[in-house]
């Protein structure tokens, strides 16, 4: 399919989850971008598997939740084995409780993550122009051009924003000249996908060897499993290994003697650990895997790529619809860049010691490691402090400047993930959270505390006039069922606060009182709205 127009706002290059993310919240935000991809089609491969709570809230938000959890499956718990022999078991199930309404660590195939979001695209008429490559691209200070080829027909395109999704070896990159650094693992991986004869149960598989290392991913699908693992350094620089090659090893490695009946996708591959230097470059933006990429220990890659894309959308499309100025894109790089940084080095440190056949290294995997797991695991706290890292909600932006704190609680700050919490509607009689609040494109505005009918009526009044389409209002006065949601915002009896939720669900703003002034402050000095 051809492009028609000759300028859009925004340009999204690449088709995966980044993309069709980035494009299905442009959409939320009002905004049709044009999204283009070198390839065919979407991905058939099943690639990245794990979905985290984090992307499952975004799911959720979407109106898209339902079709993720009938055809995903949640992951109950973590076997260690070293040499074949269990050392340690990590119950997992229902391990986020309270934390979020998906505490678990979902299987859901990067394939079906695509399709999920090109149905939303298609439901919202916005097409995917498959088949069209980027030549080249040229900056200017008010627009950017776009040099396409589709088939053997070259155009031009110009917009005036340029959003990169496409990929590690991502040409827009490599054209901005921005650096790429890190480094490639030594060794070599493989992939497949197989059905096997044996009863999978519902736990994540890890073997430890001296010879290397194998892992088990269950999938949604009855007796398909995804065994990742490394190849022995006499594979190095052969072509066209299969999985049946690897399968004497990987016994070697396991003790188990898989017996697999299909292979579905197999692959071998080097990994790397790279990050841009800068995820802007005046009109361009770098997403996902064009910004970051790293190991897949802990299935963080791709719920990044959603986070970035669910990050930049709604500033990107309020600057688009003039509601903000420009400076609040500033805040992408300044916020996400931590977040990469931050992931990378922990992936890394892992994922070296599980390669490392350093013999002191071997000998902690060996003792000392199932001993720390065991008594880590025994301790809520570090359930917690676990799963809110694997998860994605423990993300915070506190140092964002387009936050604002004015409250003295110490446990929830501006800058936080608004927490799952739940909500009693007292007029309907019926439980909702405060997530499901948030459900709605734009900012959220929650005062908590007891209101005077005037008072209401004021703040109904100064939204209306000032923020009729980007503020949705919602009021929780003190109840004793809601009382829960109160001591966990340190609001005393008699207190009131406010706060401001952004519309990637975090907390922007947040005061010790209802002070319109201090509202309006942040909304057009901190955030920078611009005034109706």
């Amino acid at each position: 399919m051809q492009i028609t127009q000759q300028h859009a706002s925004v340009v999204i290059v690449g088709a995966g989850p980044s993309g069709l993310m980035m494009a299905a919240q442009l959409l939320r935000c009002g905004v049709q971008p044009v999204i283009i991809d070198c390839k065919q089609g979407p991905t058939d491969k099943s690639k990245a598997l794990a979905v985290q709570a984090r992307s499952m809230e975004i799911f959720r938000q979407m109106g898209l939740i339902d079709r993720v959890i009938n055809d995903s499956k949640a992951v109950a718990g973590a076997v260690i084995n070293q040499e074949g022999l269990e050392v340690a078991s990590l119950n997992l199930d229902g391990i986020g409780n309270g934390q979020t309404a998906f505490p678990y660590i979902y299987m859901y195939q990067q394939s079906k993550t695509e399709r999920l979001l090109l149905d939303y695209l298609t439901l919202n008429c916005c097409p995917v122009y498959w088949n069209t490559t980027l030549l080249s691209i040229d900056q200017e200070k008010l627009k950017v051009t776009l040099q396409l080829q589709t088939d053997d027909e070259t155009s031009t395109l110009t917009c005036d924003w340029l959003v990169a999704a496409d990929g590690a070896r991502s040409p827009i990159r490599k054209q901005l000249q921005v650096s790429f650094n890190g480094d490639t693992y030594q060794h070599q991986f493989y992939v497949a996908d197989v059905k096997i004869k044996d009863v999978l149960g519902d736990k994540v598989n890890l073997y430890l060897s001296k010879k290397g290392f194998a892992a088990f991913f269950l999938m949604p699908e009855e007796h398909y499993c995804r065994i990742v693992g490394n190849l022995p350094d006499k594979f190095d620089n052969h072509e066209g290994i299969q999985m049946d090659d690897v399968l004497p090893y990987l016994d070697s490695i396991t003790g188990a003697g898989i017996k697999i009946e299909h292979t579905n996708w197999f692959t071998t591959y080097k990994l790397h650990h790279r990050m841009a230097d800068k995820f802007r470059d005046q009109r361009c933006f770098l997403i996902g895997d064009a910004a970051h990429i790293h190991s897949p220990v802990g299935g963080q890659g791709m719920n990044t790529g959603l986070q970035d894309a669910y990050n930049l959308a709604w500033k990107l499309g309020g600057v688009i619809n003039k509601q903000l100025t420009e400076a609040v894109l500033d805040s992408y790089a300044a916020e996400r860049m931590p977040v990469a940084k931050d992931l990378l080095n922990t992936t890394d440190r892992i994922f070296k010691m599980i390669l490392s056949r350093n013999w002191f290294v071997g000998l902690f995997k060996k003792w000392l490691l199932p001993v720390l797991l065991k008594s880590a695991w025994s301790k809520p706290g570090s359930r917690e402090a676990f799963f809110k890292r694997i998860s994605q909600t423990g993300i915070s932006y506190r140092d964002s400047r387009i936050n604002l704190n004015l409250s003295h609680a110490s446990q929830i700050k501006a800058g936080d993930r608004l927490p799952y919490l739940k909500v009693f509607d007292e007029k309907k009689q019926q439980e909702t959270d405060l997530h499901e609040w948030c459900s709605k494109p734009g900012f959220t505005l929650i005062i908590f505390g007891k209101l005077q009918e005037i008072d209401l009526f004021t703040l109904a009044k100064w939204i209306t006039q000032k923020y009729p389409t980007n503020l949705n209002f919602f009021y929780l006065p003190p109840s004793a069922k809601n009382q829960p949601i109160f001591d966990s915002f340190e609001i005393k009896e008699k207190q009131k606060k406010a706060l401001i939720v952004r519309p990637d669900m975090h907390i922007g703003f947040i005061n010790d009182a209802v002070d319109i002034e201090m509202m309006d402050n942040y909304l057009q000095n901190v955030v920078g709205f611009i005034s109706l």
